[in-house]
């Protein structure tokens, strides 16, 4: 045992003095590396490479060259429905095309056509006057009579036309009202028959009393409606015999105007005199009012049709016939016939732009799967937000942009002519040398 540990003891002191020796060794290699590694760093030379911004990128939309307008009529109308539509989404017009027709259009159509016959009776007036002789002016005034007295057929034929509609308005409601007040007759009837049949069941034991109170809600119920139906009838009744009564009172009323007219036409048609310088004065003042009253009714007639300004593209449709016209219009109007892209450029970026640049534009959403080419026609004068949001969260919704817009090429613009506002990623190539 003693030899052993002596031995131990011995082996010791070896054993340390081997680490020891390759410790250092170790070291000294490490030092020479790294002093060699940093020697050869400082005889190097330092090298610097600097990078050129090659192209502008920003987000944009891709809109029709010239702002998309909305197509109303005018606003003196107010009010007015589509009575019909004569395009549809997607069509191409061209300028002065009729687009819309307003509800007003037939009465616009007939006032126009009154107005050219006034202005034929009014010609035909200022040459009978011209001609002076007597037998003329009693021509004229004959003429007038006859317009007098057409016009009050027209009114008669009309009224006749509405108090006959009410009339037979008032025999259908009336057969309406009269077959359901019948129908609820029976079913009173029904219901206090079953009544009276319950009563005995209940009496008898059969029945319960809230069944029996049942049946006798029932008879309630039906009575009610019945009555309800009763008074629907005399009322629809009595309005409709009040309408009547005023029809027919403004029909006669009309009549005995017109019929008055005619008597004073023709009395004045018994005292024509000699033709004087005056009278032929007063037949042509007759006649350029009723020119100036057809030159309205052409006009009045031309705003009840909506019509495209220019060539272009049906882009929406915002009312449809029997619909009002409102704030939106009839329909959204572009010309894409030539697509732009609007990009919206930082403001730290704008003075790397320039008219003429080349720019190519991929879908930010994919809505078209090949790249659009380009060519920047217009850099904006002011400095805005930013309109065109990013997808990414993080983005800064605060950035001050420069609007910029891009020509697409004819193929590009073909494309996308049906995409407007379709969100874009626009990059714009610089031309380094012209911005050191």
């Amino acid at each position: 045992m003693f030899f052993v540990n002596q031995k131990k003891q011995n082996l010791i002191p070896i054993s340390i003095g081997v680490l020891a020796l390759l410790g250092g060794t170790t070291i000294y290699g490490i030092y020479a590396v790294n002093s060699n590694t940093a020697q050869q760093k400082v005889d190097e030379p330092i090298t610097t490479e600097t990078f050129e911004l090659k192209a502008v990128t920003a987000l944009g939309r891709i809109e029709p060259e010239g702002e998309a307008i909305q197509l109303s009529p005018s606003p003196d109308l107010g009010g007015t429905k589509i009575n019909q539509l004569l395009v549809t989404e997607g069509d191409r017009v061209a300028k002065g095309q009729k687009i819309a027709i307003l509800d007003n259009n037939a009465r616009s159509q007939a006032d126009l056509e009154l107005a050219k016959q006034d202005v034929k009776v009014a010609e035909a007036n200022l040459a009978i006057v011209k001609a002076g002789a007597k037998s003329g002016e009693i021509k004229a005034q004959e003429a007038t009579v006859k317009r007098i007295q057409a016009e009050l057929r027209g009114e008669i034929i009309a009224n006749e036309a509405l108090i006959a509609r009410l009339e037979a308005q008032l025999r259908t409601e009336t057969a309406e009202k009269q077959a359901t007040i019948e129908r609820l007759e029976a079913e009173l009837a029904k219901a206090e028959s079953d009544l009276r049949r319950y009563t005995k069941l209940e009496a008898d034991g059969v029945i319960s009393e809230s069944e029996l109170e049942s049946r006798s809600l029932n008879v309630d119920t039906a009575a009610k409606r019945l009555v309800e139906a009763q008074a629907g009838y005399n009322r629809t009744l009595d309005t409709l015999a009040q309408q009547i009564k005023e029809a027919k009172a403004i029909s006669q009323q009309e009549i005995d105007t017109l019929e008055e007219q005619i008597t004073e036409a023709e009395a004045t048609l018994d005292r024509i005199a000699e033709v004087r310088e005056v009278d032929v004065l007063k037949a042509q003042a007759e006649v350029d009012r009723a020119i100036s009253a057809l030159k309205k009714a052409e006009e009045d007639l031309a705003l009840t049709y909506v019509t495209a300004p220019t060539d272009g593209q049906i882009m929406t449709i915002h009312t449809y016939p029997g619909e009002i016209v409102g704030d939106d219009g009839v329909v959204e109007f572009g010309q894409t016939n030539q697509m732009i892209v609007v990009a919206e450029v930082y403001e730290s970026d704008i003075n790397r732009v320039q008219i003429g640049q080349k720019a190519t534009i991929l879908s930010e959403t994919g809505a078209f799967d090949q790249e659009l080419t380009g060519t920047v026609s217009h850099i904006g004068l002011k400095i805005g937000k930013q309109d065109v949001l990013d997808t990414d969260p993080a983005a800064d919704v605060d950035s001050r942009v420069v609007e910029v817009e891009i020509r697409l090429d004819s193929a590009s613009s073909d494309r996308v002519s049906a995409l407007t506002n379709s969100k874009a990623l626009v990059k714009i190539e610089v031309n380094n040398d012209s911005n050191k």
